[in-house]
């Protein structure tokens, strides 16, 4: 036997306890260091016969054996043999330098956990790791048999106070105890059933014995969901577990209940509401411009990114008279359903507004008085109007609490912030919009609009995007098109918050004077 050096106590690896069945201290060695360099702390000792092996084995507590299939006078088989015999479940793994594959299956079937190959060592650390947690769980099952025998009545009183049916039933397939959880589930008392055969709880229709003949059946489900039957007749459906149980040398079969009919029917709520977020997300994406506008001297693109399924962001091009067109970006508190359809009636109220009405304050007043109504005490509209004279190179604006848009020039400045000029929509009152003065653009200079999704997107140290980082973006991009700059800065406020998923609406809006 081989003296064992321990690591310094100072370690916060976790300790490994190692038999190496091993006639090589060099061989021994790498699997050792293997071991350490998979992050335990290693204890071992090697033993190559089989006096030394038992005496080890039996002499203190042990983790793991490692084992050569081939020694001399001594071998792993004999080795699985001799641990064996003495009851101790440990994980045995055998370590070959080259032996046939009937040999590596005949050792397993014998009761190897796992079986490598010395020239092929890189599945040595998840294979100890995954049978050290394999062990974990036997051990804890043999102490959950122990305590099971050790005190029947300690687990009925926890079947006593379980919120699922519980019923004890012996070999011939009668029941011999029931909780109080069996009337909550299927109607019966506990005295209904004891006594009776699961045949009780089993669906009309369904032929005598059923559940019965699954729990006896080597091949059939343990585990089930299905129909069962109150006493008033009427369906619900169940979970059923069924297990094997010895108390003392009784052994008796348990049924474990769950009356899952809410789960059930919330499971199916869900798809519903699955469903119609996807109905919602269609007819959006719809409502979205399908292509930017095209307009001599000048590039326009957009996008908006839900966070949901459907979002409650919007942004449109409007035609408007002598030639002008409407540059709008929204945003309804929240996201989801309710704002999405909230964001649909607004764009059938602006489309005909801006045909008819030239100043975007008045186009914004006017939506305001029709949608006070729908959006209520708890529903808001935030929307900036951006009207663009093609002709003159000129825009106004209207903001109902709308974040700022940028106007960056061609050298990279920020020639102008498009401030508020009111409150949102639903939030105005009856007061009149105000529109800004007359902005004169030139060439190189790009607007950028965003809702608060950009400008709110948050990392997990709590600091924001912002406006400075998105005008930023657009100044290290001179020669962008307006759909590049768009599309890049949805990407960093997204690379902003990641690994976190994206939490509000992404909407951008370019314009790009030539």
């Amino acid at each position: 036997m081989q003296p064992q050096t321990v690591p310094p106590k100072t370690t916060t690896r976790p300790l490994l306890r190692v038999i190496v069945v091993e006639d090589s201290e060099p061989d021994a060695f790498v699997l050792v260091a293997l071991l350490r360099a998979g992050g335990w702390q290693v204890v071992h000792r090697r033993v190559a016969n089989a006096a030394d092996l038992r005496s080890t084995l039996l002499g203190e507590p042990w983790d793991l054996i490692l084992s050569d299939h081939t020694m001399p006078g001594f071998s792993a088989p004999e080795a699985l043999a001799l641990v064996q015999s003495t009851g101790i479940d440990i994980p045995f793994i055998i370590i070959s330098g080259g032996i046939e594959e009937g040999v590596a299956i005949e050792a397993m079937t014998a009761g190897a956990h796992d079986f490598l190959m010395k020239g092929s060592l890189g599945r040595l650390v998840p294979a100890v790791q995954r049978e050290l947690r394999e062990a974990a769980v036997r051990k804890a099952r043999r102490d959950a048999e122990a305590s099971l025998r050790e005190s029947e009545l300690r687990y009925r009183s926890v079947w006593e106070n379980s919120t699922d049916a519980v019923l004890l039933i012996d070999l011939d397939g009668t029941i011999r105890f029931a909780n109080p959880a069996v009337n909550s589930v299927f109607g019966w008392t506990p005295d209904d059933v004891v006594g009776k055969r699961l045949d009780l709880l089993q669906p009309d229709g369904l032929p005598a014995g059923t559940w019965w003949a699954m729990t006896r059946s080597a091949h059939g489900p343990k585990a089930l969901e299905t129909a069962g039957r109150r006493r008033d007749h009427t369906a619900i459906e169940v979970d059923i577990a069924f297990t094997e149980m010895r108390m003392g040398d009784q052994l008796w079969m348990v049924a474990f209940f769950r009356d899952v009919t809410e789960r059930r029917r919330a499971e199916a709520e869900l798809r519903r509401s699955r469903q119609e977020f996807a109905a919602a997300r269609e007819i959006q994406q719809r409502l979205f411009p399908k292509s930017a506008p095209v307009l001599p001297g000048f590039d326009i693109a957009g996008a908006s990114h839900p966070a949901d399924a459907a979002g409650g962001d919007y942004f449109d091009w409007l035609p408007m008279t002598d030639g002008a067109l409407g540059l709008v970006v929204a945003d309804v508190s929240g996201h989801g359903v309710g704002p999405s359809l909230l964001m649909a009636e607004a764009r059938a109220y602006l489309r005909p507004l801006a045909r008819r009405h030239s100043d975007p304050a008045e186009i914004l007043t006017r939506a305001n008085e029709l949608l006070a109504d729908d959006l209520g005490d708890e529903r808001y509209i935030t929307l900036l109007l951006v009207r663009l004279d093609p002709i003159r190179r000129t825009l106004t604006y209207a903001s109902a609490g709308h974040p700022p848009g940028q106007l960056v020039g061609a050298d990279g400045t920020l020639r102008q912030t498009l401030n508020r000029t009111g409150r949102p929509l639903g939030r105005q009152g009856s007061k009149p919009f105000t529109a800004s003065p007359e902005i004169q653009l030139e060439a190189g200079d790009r607007l950028l609009l965003t809702t608060d999704g950009i400008d709110e997107a948050m990392r997990d140290d709590g600091e924001c995007f912002g406006f400075d980082r998105a005008v930023t973006v657009v100044q290290s991009l001179p020669t962008a098109t307006a759909a590049e700059l768009v599309e890049r800065l949805c990407e960093s406020a997204r690379a902003f918050t990641a690994p976190e998923p994206q939490a509000d609406d992404l909407t951008v809006v370019v314009l790009r004077a030539l």
